[in-house]
């Protein structure tokens, strides 16, 4: 079978929404701001914003 770079992305982004390790996304939350979160982890403030809410409802 034949994998490819984009197989391989996917297989290991198991636990993330928007690329983002939740782990790493909490422990950076409480003493960052939006700004630093999202270019910490290279995403747009509205999706730092949409992982905050999902976050909250978990």
């Amino acid at each position: 079978m034949r994998s490819s770079e984009k197989g391989m992305n996917i297989q290991s982004m198991d636990g993330r929404l928007f690329g983002v390790d939740f782990h790493d996304f909490i422990q950076k939350e409480q003493q960052a701001t939006s700004y630093e979160l999202a270019s910490e982890f290279g995403i747009s403030m509205g999706d730092v914003r949409k992982l905050k809410k999902h976050l909250e409802r978990s």
